[in-house]
């Protein structure tokens, strides 16, 4: 009789352990979609803006069109990608194609103090600090999820609940993309 109430114990023990390991790995997920949904947010407002300052260019720099057609081209791409993976590249070209819009503003001394111009060149700006802060939270988040999901003993019950690794908001092939500052010509 007390070997049987020593099996019961066991099971009860590793029942226990595998709903609090369920409702950690929950926890952790849930906190990797709340991350993404705030980035989701912050892109949104950009795309939002996007438009704004191309009309607001668009009257200084009419000669300018290729410039302005890739940003609205890139824009269009980063609004229909899906996954982090492809929303990275997406609006790792769209971040290009900003600055290259930015930078035209350096050749045309009006726009440049244009009040409108200012402003939402400013909106960009702190839109763009924040992107990049909620991708450090949603980065790190997806780290301590797939730490979570791989570490024993939640990985011998991670698979069983259908948990898999999530993928982070990298730059990816892009980054020689991001990483080269726009010139100007006058």
């Amino acid at each position: 009789m007390s070997t049987s109430w020593i099996v019961i114990g066991v099971i009860v023990i590793l029942v226990l352990f595998a709903i609090g390991a369920y409702n950690r790995l929950v926890a952790l997920s849930q906190r990797v979609s709340q991350a993404f949904a705030d980035i989701d947010v912050q892109l949104k407002q950009r795309h939002d803006l996007i438009p704004n300052l191309v009309e607001t260019v668009k009257g200084y720099a009419s000669h300018e069109r290729g410039t302005l057609d890739d940003v609205i081209k890139a824009r269009n791409s980063a609004m229909s990608a899906q996954g982090p993976a492809q929303i990275g590249a997406a609006e790792n070209q769209l971040s290009g194609a900003l600055g290259r819009l930015i930078a035209l503003s350096e050749a045309y001394p009006d726009l440049k103090a244009n009040t409108n111009f200012q402003q939402l060149a400013g909106e960009l700006s702190d839109l763009e600090n924040k992107i990049a802060s909620s991708r450090r939270f949603f980065n790190n988040a997806v780290q301590e999820y797939n730490t979570g999901i791989q570490q024993l003993p939640a990985a011998l019950f991670a698979g069983m609940f259908g948990f898999t690794k999530k993928e982070f908001f990298d730059l990816g092939a892009s980054r020689t993309e991001v990483e080269v500052v726009p010139t100007v010509k006058f």
